[in-house]
């Protein structure tokens, strides 16, 4: 992953925060030792409560910044993902995605359809004022059968993105709601597109939270010709 894509991370601003934090609680916990062995013990206790209020500081923006990995800052249009389609046997697709960092994944699905979904992120006013940009995560990819009857019978295919084990900001903003009280809303946005062989298709996110995919001008000919065309 590129430096440039790190810090479009609001985890990396985050973590190196409470980076900085932690070296000033190890500097204060220093200065502690120091007064204690001069005799100067109400130095030493001002010392004392710097360290415990900057010890506080580095253990809250390194939780926070853990819970938001897999984050991004949302600018006005985001590219998410581009995705690369195979047909392996009729409704059975392997797709290739790949991240505007470049990184790539592949996957298997099954259907008519793919659909991509994300977890936005919006602030309320103090922090919308003061211009914090949303923050998003790519959730899950699945298939889609255009038949009602077959998705409920036929074989179903999702691929999860979220960060594995542990919390992100969506458990805590469930879980513990009077603990982010700066978040106004966290919701989902989904898109799909028809699935057709050596199809190629675009995903972006708007600042206000739509995702919108596109599909390039090769792929919209072959979504438009019959089946076997």
């Amino acid at each position: 992953m590129e430096w440039s894509t790190w810090l479009r991370m609001p985890m990396t601003v985050l973590l190196v925060l409470a980076a900085i934090c932690l070296l000033i609680t190890l500097m204060q916990l220093v200065g502690v030792r120091r007064h204690l062995h001069g005799g100067r013990r109400l130095a030493a206790s001002w010392r004392g409560l710097l360290c415990l209020v900057f010890l506080a500081l580095t253990l809250l923006l390194g939780g926070i910044g853990y819970a938001v990995r897999g984050y991004h800052l949302l600018g006005e249009e985001a590219p998410v993902l581009d995705i690369d389609a195979r047909i392996l046997s009729p409704q059975r697709w392997a797709l290739t995605l790949t991240w505007p960092d470049g990184h790539t994944r592949q996957v298997e699905v099954y259907g008519d359809d793919w659909r991509l979904e994300a977890v936005v992120l919006k602030w309320k006013l103090p922090a919308l004022l003061a211009g914090v940009p949303p923050l998003y995560r790519l959730d899950r990819l699945s298939g889609r059968y255009d038949d009602p009857a077959q998705e409920m019978s036929a074989p179903r295919s999702v691929v999860a993105f979220a960060p594995p084990g542990g919390f992100d900001l969506l458990d805590l903003k469930k879980q513990y709601p009077q603990w982010l009280p700066e978040v106004d809303t966290i919701y989902g946005s989904g898109a799909f597109l028809p699935l057709v062989d050596q199809g190629h298709y675009t995903v972006t996110l708007m600042r206000t939270g739509a995702l919108v995919t596109r599909a390039d001008q090769a792929t919209r000919r072959r979504i438009g010709q019959p089946l076997g065309g």
